[in-house]
């Protein structure tokens, strides 16, 4: 569960990242805890990162500047990766978001986890598989904002016979013997075992209003907690049919 009072590093990439999307990035840092550590790495002479000067002072993130030593070759992840360190052993901070799309940090995604913290991972719906899986949880950034020159990202198909596994195996995982289950169980499970999953994927803001959509799923939410289950099937009713005709029986012959 979120913990406001986790201190979070946020790590960005900024050769990987478009500026448009930190107001969106920071405020879903939030939902987790304290951004106590803000840092923006790249080589910010070049034309493509100039978007990044109007957004560092505005939300506090301190630039690291980072010139390529050769062409073709990025120091940015180099210095990311230090800080990450330094950071780590410093232990002052109890989780961790890097926001990038680059699978060259799955690597420190997973010696982070591995040391105890937490791992948050911002990046585009192109980010390869083994970086998100490697996150604790992971957010696409299309998600969460898009720009007025940018085409919004269609979301994904919310009747996905993959949706349909993920929700019944996840449900079947946190049912109780009534066959209901809490959805803030539901959720902490697929979140658990799908690093990329939010119901914003989807087109929809909660998991209730995403498993309402489905035509398999019952949903209960009221003051209390919403649980979620199985649909039962509809019991089929017997077709009557007629007896069969009452034979005569033939007299006996002498």
């Amino acid at each position: 569960m979120p913990d406001s009072k986790s201190r979070i590093a946020v790590l960005i990439d900024a050769d990987n990242t478009s500026a448009r999307h930190i107001k969106d990035l920071l405020e879903e840092v939030a939902r987790y805890g304290t951004p106590t550590v803000r840092r923006a790495y790249g080589d910010f002479t070049v034309p493509q990162l100039s978007g990044w000067k109007d957004v560092l002072n505005p939300h506090a993130i301190q630039p690291v500047q980072q010139f390529a030593y050769t062409t073709g070759k990025n120091s940015t992840d180099s210095a990311l990766i230090i800080d990450a360190m330094d950071l780590l052993y410093s232990g002052t901070l109890d989780a961790f978001a890097i926001v990038s799309s680059d699978s060259d940090f799955t690597r420190l995604v997973t010696r982070l986890r591995e040391s105890g913290k937490i791992v948050y991972g911002f990046g585009q719906s192109k980010t390869p598989e083994s970086l998100v899986a490697a996150c604790d949880r992971f957010i696409y950034l299309e998600v969460l904002s898009a720009a007025d020159d940018e085409a919004p990202v269609a979301a994904r198909d919310p009747q996905d016979p993959k949706l349909k596994q993920m929700l019944l195996k996840a449900i079947d995982a946190a049912s109780h013997d009534d066959g209901w289950a809490s959805l803030a169980e539901v959720g902490q499970y697929l979140t658990k075992s799908h690093a990329s999953f939010d119901p914003r994927n989807y087109g929809f803001a909660k998991l209730s209003t995403l498993s309402r959509a489905q035509d398999y799923l019952d949903v209960e939410v009221g003051d209390g907690p919403g649980r979620v289950r199985r649909r039962p099937a509809a019991k089929k009713t017997a077709r009557k049919t007629a007896p069969p005709p009452t034979r005569r029986a033939e007299p006996v012959r002498k």
